[in-house]
C-alpha cells in the first residue's frame, strides 16, 4: 500500500503548530512523517527532549517517523553506526543517510537490535546500493528515498531520476520521493524558499500532479510533501484521490448522454495491451454496452492531444469505445468528443502503459 508523508522541521516551527499539522495530516490520511536532524543546532540534551515529545505525539497518532542524518550529525551527536540507540531514545522509527558510509557500514546498521529502518539516499546514479547489497544487508530493514531541492533549476532530470529509481527497485526496496508545495510562504530546512520538489519538472505544477505523477511512473512507493506547511485543500486533493492508479481530471461536454457518463465513471479504464501510439485505448465498455445506440453529437474536425473520445454506433463494434487522444487526429465524423483532460496532466498520457489502469474526476 503506497503511504503519503508530511515533513516536520522542528528547529523553525512552534510545538503548536507542528502539534496541529500531524492532526491534520492525519485527517487525510497521511502516514509517514520525515524528520531533520541535519538543520538543528541544540545540544544533544535538548534535541532527544524536543524530538522525543513530537515523535512520541506522532506515533499516537498513527505515524511512521524516519529521521534524516549525515556523517557529520553522527560526529556532532557522539554516535557510532554500530549503535543506533539515540534514535531510539527519541522514539524514531529509522535514520535517513543524506550521505552514507562505505557500504559495509549500512549494512551492518541494518542488523541494529532497535529494529530501526536504515533509509538509503537514492538520488545518484552509482554503484552504492550495489556496494551495499554486496555486503548481504538485512533487506526488511533497508528502504530507499530520494532527495530535495529547494535551488530553483536544481531538481532532477527526470531521466537519471527513472535510472536511480530503477536502481534500487531492483532489489525489491520500498522507495520514496518528495512532492512541494505551492502554498506562500513554505519552508524547509535551509533558508532557499523555491519549493522543494526531488524532480524539477515538478516545481511549479500543482501539487496533486505531482503526485499523479510519481503514480503514473509506478516504481515510487511512497510520496512525502516537503515543505510547510501546505494548504488544507492540497492536502485534501491529495487525499481523496486513488493512490493505486492514476486519476485524470476532465471537463465535460456540454450535455453528453448518462450512458456516455456512466462509461467514464462507473466503468474500470484500462490501456489495452496492443497499444498504440495514437490513442489509449478502453474497450471493456463497448462489450457491456453492446447493442445500445451511441447517437453522433459531437464530432470536431480535428481530435485533440488530451481529448477523450467515446466512439459512435456509426463505427460498427467500437461503438462504446473509450479512446484518450494522444495526437492530435483528425475526425471522420464518427467520433463524438466527450471530455478533455485538464491541460497541466495532459503530459501524463506518455507515462500509461499497455495494461496500466486509470480513472476519471470530474472538475466540477
Amino acid at each position: 500500500m503506497r503511504k503519503l508523508g508530511i515533513s516536520i522541521y522542528e528547529e523553525q516551527s512552534t510545538e503548536k503548530e507542528i502539534f496541529d499539522y500531524i492532526d491534520k495530516a492525519q485527517k487525510y490520511g497521511f502516514s509517514r512523517i520525515f524528520s531533520c536532524l541535519l538543520s538543528v543546532t541544540d545540544s544533544k540534551e535538548i534535541i532527544i527532549k524536543k524530538f522525543k515529545k513530537i515523535n512520541h505525539y506522532a506515533h499516537e497518532k498513527g505515524f511512521e517517523i524516519i529521521v534524516d542524518v549525515n556523517p557529520r550529525v553522527f560526529k556532532d551527536l557522539d554516535i557510532s553506526y554500530g549503535d543506533l540507540s539515540f534514535f531510539k531514545e527519541i522514539e524514531a522509527d529509522g535514520v535517513r543517510l543524506d550521505q552514507g558510509f562505505s557500504g559495509s557500514e549500512e549494512a551492518l546498521m541494518s542488523f541494529n537490535p532497535q529494529g530501526l529502518k536504515i533509509e538509503i539516499n537514492m538520488s545518484n546514479d552509482t554503484n552504492y546500493i550495489d556496494t551495499i547489497m554486496n555486503y548481504m544487508p538485512n533487506k526488511y530493514n533497508l528502504i530507499a528515498c530520494h532527495n530535495f531541492y529547494p535551488h530553483r533549476y536544481s531538481g532532477l532530470n527526470y531521466e537519471h531520476f527513472i535510472k536511480c529509481t530503477q536502481r534500487f527497485k531492483k532489489y525489491g526496496l520500498r522507495t520514496a520521493a518528495f512532492v512541494s508545495s505551492n502554498n506562500k510562504d513554505t519552508f524547509g530546512p535551509w533558508p532557499v524558499r523555491e519549493g522543494l520538489p526531488t524532480l524539477e519538472i515538478h516545481r511549479n505544477l500543482p501539487i496533486e500532479v505531482q503526485v499523479k505523477h510519481l503514480i503514473a511512473i509506478g516504481d515510487i512507493d511512497d510520496i512525502i510533501i516537503s515543505n510547510c506547511y501546505p494548504t488544507e485543500d492540497e492536502l485534501k486533493k491529495i487525499s481523496d484521490m486513488r493512490k493505486d492508479m492514476v486519476t485524470f481530471d476532465i471537463t465535460l461536454e456540454k450535455d453528453i448522454p448518462e450512458v456516455e457518463k456512466k462509461i467514464l465513471f462507473d466503468e474500470m479504464h484500462f490501456n489495452r495491451g496492443d497499444f498504440s501510439d495514437n490513442i489509449i485505448r478502453s474497450t471493456q465498455s463497448r462489450l457491456k454496452y453492446k447493442g445500445h445506440n451511441f447517437k453522433v453529437f459531437n464530432t470536431p474536425e480535428i481530435i485533440r492531444r488530451g481529448d477523450i473520445v467515446i466512439e459512435s454506433s456509426e463505427y460498427g463494434h467500437y461503438a462504446g469505445e473509450v479512446e484518450i487522444a494522444v495526437r492530435d487526429m483528425k475526425n471522420n465524423g464518427k467520433s463524438n468528443v466527450v471530455a478533455r483532460i485538464r491541460e497541466d496532466e495532459i503530459f501524463l498520457l506518455d507515462l500509461i502503459k499497455p495494461w496500466q489502469k486509470f480513472n476519471f474526476n470530474e472538475i466540477k
